[in-house]
């Protein structure tokens, strides 16, 4: 299973599983879920979760979420 291990500015970190891609969308970075092979966003994607772009700090694309 795929997905981002994003660090905020507090020193903490998040998992979002299943993340294919992610973008910039106005303040926020906005992780999505696209069809499988796909890394573009559409109409088709599914929204997972968002962050303040101001507080994140590091995004690392994990590719076996069981070795993080």
């Amino acid at each position: 299973m795929v997905g981002y291990e994003v660090t905020i500015g507090d020193g903490g970190s998040e998992l979002v599983v299943g993340a294919d891609t992610y973008q910039l969308e106005g303040p926020l970075t906005t992780f999505f879920s696209t069809d499988s092979g796909r890394r573009v966003v559409d109409c088709w994607s599914v929204r997972l979760a968002s962050f303040r772009t101001a507080d994140v700090v590091r995004i690392r694309r994990v590719d076996d979420l069981r070795a993080a």
